[in-house]
């Protein structure tokens, strides 16, 4: 269980037990979490021969690449801590020295460096994965599941690729979408709107698994006004899974682009969605242009983060929110040089939208292979910790909920775990 680290893709100075010694009233098990997050796993063999795919939720259909940029099916989709809490998270490559998941008797059990932490289980597969629509697709190429919520991804590219300025710069959902062609030949493009309909049918016959649906993909800057056509496939999508529903709202989230107040009222007005997301992705208007030009180049940092807060008038007060990809505000070399310093200003920033009716989130940093943030480094557990508990004391200190986007429904941002503590 030991390894020898030749290459890694975050800041190794503090340790788990250090951050659990220098701040004891934060959940141990959420700094564990977010310590995995930011180095990966390594499954063991003895590990896999616990892994039961007629039981278990295998990786599936994803717009976004791993660790180790291999495009794997038959390792587990991710883990649950015994409070509940869900550590999305993918491999690594050995070398870059990830938490190994190993077997102890019938049991799976967290290690670091040969240490044993914490026991782990493995997400419990819903029953529609094993179901087809009347089309022939398989229903887990339609949507995908977390433990309570279910996924539908709209598209797997994004458009400001397509242009010269170029997409996020730490993101590799083109490259990944290229990958994942060669495998799952038989995903659709763009899911249609019947599969979708009967893939939500069936996935709630499985009474009490879901709680709500999240709908995202790539960009469209297509139609008369940038976005219509995104907005058009979903409210397609989202007429599709309203099909299945007698009230006029079902509990949804979308994560799209910066809409304009028309799109948006077009978007509450005409399907049963209840909660909008839309990613600044970095919380500085310097940053956002070099790490995300396309978004610069089109929308611009102020006006994106002023249609979240027009979006508040549509849809409520801590019904929008936005997320972000924390730490990518201390990539190098034009990033913020200290951890203080970059805490400072994104907290900063998050008030401002707090104060308006929207909500920060964020996702643990990940400098994946196929992004052009290939190369740089992740900073440290103790800046993770401090960025959650502040981004949590924001939403306590203005009344915001984020029940559409929390722990149950989620599992994929620290910050929102916390709200079981409320």
């Amino acid at each position: 269980m030991n390894y020898v680290l030749t290459r890694t893709h975050f800041d190794d100075t503090a340790t788990l037990r250090e951050a659990w010694a220098k701040y004891p009233d934060f959940p141990r098990l959420i700094a564990l979490k977010i310590d995995v997050q930011r180095r990966g796993v390594h499954y063991t063999d003895g590990a896999l021969t616990l892994v039961d795919p007629a039981l278990h939720q295998l990786r599936s259909a994803n717009i976004f690449g791993t660790r180790d940029e291999k495009v794997r099916y038959l390792l587990p989709d991710s883990l649950l801590l015994r409070d509940g809490t869900s550590i999305v998270v993918d491999p690594a490559p050995l070398e870059w020295g990830p938490y190994v998941v190993d077997r102890v008797d019938d049991r799976l059990f967290l290690f670091d460096q040969g240490e044993r932490l914490e026991e782990v289980e493995l997400w419990h597969k819903p029953a529609f994965y094993d179901r087809s629509t009347s089309s022939g697709v398989p229903m887990n190429l339609i949507a995908q599941a977390r433990p309570q919520r279910i996924n539908i991804f709209q598209s797997s590219f994004c458009y400001f690729w397509a242009k010269d300025d170029g997409g996020c710069q730490f993101c590799d959902i083109v490259n990944f979408t290229k990958q994942q062609r060669e495998v799952l030949s038989d995903r659709p493009e763009r899911p249609r709107a019947r599969d979708i309909a009967e893939t939500v049918k069936e996935a709630l016959k499985e009474k009490g698994r879901f709680t709500t649906f999240c709908l995202t993909g790539g960009s469209v800057l297509k139609g008369e006004e940038l976005f219509d056509l995104e907005v058009s496939h979903y409210i397609e999508t989202l007429q599709a899974i309203g099909e299945n529903f007698t009230t006029k709202k079902f509990p949804s989230q979308l994560v799209a682009s910066a809409f304009n107040e028309k799109q948006l009222r077009r978007l509450w007005e005409e399907t049963g969605l209840t909660s909008y997301t839309s990613d600044l992705e970095v919380l500085n208007e310097r940053l956002f242009e070099w790490i995300c030009p396309g978004k610069a180049k089109h929308v611009g940092y102020r006006e994106w983060r002023d249609r979240l807060i027009r979006a508040v008038d549509i849809f409520g007060r801590g019904n929008v929110n936005t997320g972000i990809v924390g730490g990518v505000e201390l990539a190098r070399p034009l990033g913020f040089q200290g951890e203080g310093e970059a805490l400072e200003a994104t907290l900063s920033e998050a008030e401002y939208l707090a104060e308006r009716g929207v909500t920060t989130i964020h996702t643990v940093w990940v400098p994946r292979p196929g992004s052009q943030f290939r190369d740089q480094v992740a900073p440290s557990l103790d800046y993770y910790i401090r960025l959650a508990s502040g981004l949590h004391r924001l939403r306590v200190k203005y009344g915001l909920s984020i029940d559409f986007d929390d722990y149950r429904r989620c599992g994929n941002h620290p910050d929102t775990d916390l709200a079981r503590l409320l």
